[in-house]
């Protein structure tokens, strides 16, 4: 295998980028993999309206279907409300032996006698957070996820808030909170999460909190003297699902939330919008094996190794290098040919002074026309500001380039 790239930029080393505001610098990755008779990477379909799958470690995308629609997560909307209960354990405001009282609210909307997925604690007790987590993560139980709200915000609406407000912290742009557990609300307004936005909460979760995540994968729980199983029929099977949620929605569907370990490689995948349970688990199962078997990671860059430049209007010198603070990577179908391109992205003009390890832009790796990885990138070098002659100069062309794409807008306008 052998990987060669190039990177060149827009203009000179002095002169400032020939856009206003979404630059790019360009770098080619030409990738040529040998041809193999026996392991040919071949497209699949899936039958779930939304999908979107990724590698964990590379963050390639291996599978994007309508990422971005928003639809009823139902249960899966608890992976939010784990969310703000392992920040705040991880930031020492809880622990898992705090104890949370389940009021006649929880246990009424959530409990034995809402006849929906519970843990059933009685009502008026006092329950360790440890216990309500596991009753979320192997029970999908919903009085635990009303008492853990109202005892972290006072109030399941107030909680809410809570979450829209952490799910733009965590750059969920497709989702809208109202409860901690994902049920419908009769006259309120309709929870929504799209596939993507549930992947990156499922990444998030999976790296940031590894010791609480390992509870998804617990076989079962007993509570009250009742033993449950975990509903997550693929835990422990042979694919290697170790944990998330499963939903469903009487509008939406059934959809999952999942994440397998295969060969040492972690897959997260989810779907939304399946006609039966059946249909849901066997499509997650196909997803991940074609994901298995399709694909070998490509180091691209290491940590620290720069990737480019991006042109600094105003500095001592005309460009800063930039490199991503962890190695790019991504995965490439195996035994296929695969073309390669990426770019460095960001919103320009970069202006002086600009600081070692300040966040710059966004790499951007292609195979053809389609988005496979990104990674934030970030200056390798401080640029001062530059003297009064080559701030004028810098000045001036941007007035030019300005004026140039005023008319090419204007004249595409017509």
């Amino acid at each position: 295998m052998s990987v060669h790239w190039t990177a060149r930029t827009h203009r000179p080393d002095r002169r400032p980028w020939n856009a206003v505001f979404a630059r790019a610098v360009v770098v080619l990755l030409g990738l040529v993999v040998a041809a193999s008779p026996i392991a040919q990477a071949q497209p699949i379909e899936t039958a779930a309206p939304s999908a979107y799958m990724i590698d964990d470690a590379t963050g390639t995308i291996l599978i994007s279907k309508n990422p971005d629609t928003p639809l009823a997560p139902a249960s899966m909307a608890k992976l939010m409300t784990l969310e703000l209960a392992f920040q705040a354990i991880k930031e020492g405001r809880l622990s898992l032996d705090d104890e949370f009282f389940i009021s006649e609210n929880a246990w009424r909307r959530g409990g034995a006698p809402s006849r929906t997925s519970t843990m059933f604690a009685a009502v008026k007790s006092n329950v360790r957070l440890e216990d309500l987590l596991r009753g979320i993560m192997v029970q999908n139980a919903n009085d635990a996820c009303i008492a853990i709200a109202e005892g972290m915000a006072g109030s399941e609406a107030a909680f809410a808030g809570l979450m829209n407000q952490r799910a733009r912290e965590l750059g969920l742009t497709h989702s809208t909170f109202v409860n901690a557990t994902g049920l419908p609300e009769r006259d309120g307004p309709r929870q929504t999460m799209s596939t993507r936005d549930l992947v990156t909460l499922a990444r998030h979760v999976i790296n940031e909190y590894p010791d609480l995540y390992r509870l998804f994968s617990e076989p079962e729980f007993t509570w009250n003297k009742i033993r449950q199983t975990n509903r997550n029929p693929l835990i422990g099977q042979t694919i290697g699902v170790d944990g998330l949620l499963t939903g469903y929605d009487e509008t939406d569907g059934f959809g999952m939330i999942a994440s397998a370990v295969l060969d040492g490689q972690r897959i997260i995948v989810a779907v939304n919008g399946l006609k039966t349970s059946n249909e849901r688990f066997s499509e997650v199962q196909k997803l991940l094996g074609w994901a298995a078997r399709s694909f070998e990671k490509l180091s691209l860059f290491a940590a620290g190794e720069p990737v480019g430049a991006i042109g600094v209007y105003g500095g001592e010198i005309g460009s800063v290098p930039v490199a991503a603070h962890q190695p790019i990577e991504v995965l490439i179908p195996r035994g296929v040919r695969s073309k390669l391109r990426a770019r460095i992205v960001y919103l320009g003009p970069l202006r002086a002074p600009v600081a070692e390890g300040q966040r710059v832009g966004e790499f951007q790796v292609f195979n053809d026309d389609q988005l496979i990885g990104t990674a934030p990138v970030f200056a390798t070098r401080d640029v001062d500001v530059g003297p009064l002659y080559s701030r004028a100069l810098d000045a001036a062309y941007q007035m030019v380039v300005e004026l140039i794409h005023s008319g090419v807008d204007a004249a595409t306008n017509r």
